[in-house]
C-alpha cells in the first residue's frame, strides 16, 4: 500500500520560497566568487554576515567596466548592480550552508557607483540591487543603504556594492 511521507520528510521536497522566487526571476546564483585581492569575502560575527564588496564579475570576468553614464549606459548601471546583488547573495546562501531559514533580514547595503562628478543619479543604480532583494527575499531584502558616487572604483568597475545581513 503507498503512504506519503512523514510532514518533516515531505518538506525536504518543497523548494524554498526564495529559490522559487530566483527561478521565477531566472536568476543563477553562483559559487561565490574569488576575492580580487586579500580579503575574505564575507565575515560571520555572531548573528551578522558582513559581505564585503562586490562588483560586477561573473565567472571571473568583469561585465561592466567605467564610468557610468560615460562609458556605459545607466541602463547597464543598473545591471551592474543586479550582479554585485548575486554575488552578495551567493556570499550570504555559502555563509548560512545554503538554509535560506537562517536568513533574519538585510540590514544595509552600500553602494559605490564610479562616475563623474555631475552624475547624480547613484540612487537609481544602486536600486537595480536593492529591488532584486526585495523581489527575491520581500520584506527580509528591505534595507538601510547608501548610494555614492566614486571617482573611480578597483579595476575600473562599473559599481561595486557591500552588504550587512542578519541570520539566525
Amino acid at each position: 500500500m503507498f503512504s506519503l511521507p512523514s510532514p518533516k520528510l515531505f518538506y525536504i521536497y518543497v523548494m524554498h520560497i526564495f529559490e522559487e522566487n530566483i527561478k521565477k526571476l531566472d536568476l543563477n546564483i553562483p559559487d561565490m566568487p574569488t576575492p580580487l585581492a586579500n580579503y575574505v569575502p564575507y565575515k560571520v560575527s555572531d548573528s551578522t554576515v558582513y559581505v564585503s564588496g562586490q562588483g560586477p564579475v561573473m565567472d571571473g570576468k568583469i561585465l561592466y567596466s567605467g564610468k557610468v553614464g560615460v562609458d556605459i549606459s545607466e541602463e547597464d548601471g543598473i545591471k551592474a548592480a543586479e550582479i554585485c546583488c548575486i554575488n552578495i547573495i551567493a556570499a550570504l546562501k555559502t555563509s548560512i550552508n545554503g538554509d535560506w531559514d537562517r536568513l533574519d533580514s538585510f540590514l544595509k547595503l552600500g553602494g559605490f557607483v564610479n562616475c563623474n562628478d555631475n552624475f547624480t543619479d547613484q540612487p537609481k543604480i544602486i536600486n537595480g540591487a536593492s529591488d532584486l532583494l526585495v523581489n527575491i527575499f520581500g520584506d527580509k531584502g528591505r534595507h538601510a543603504r547608501f548610494a555614492v558616487g566614486s571617482n573611480a572604483l578597483p579595476l575600473n568597475i562599473s559599481v561595486e556594492i557591500d552588504a550587512i545581513i542578519k541570520i539566525k
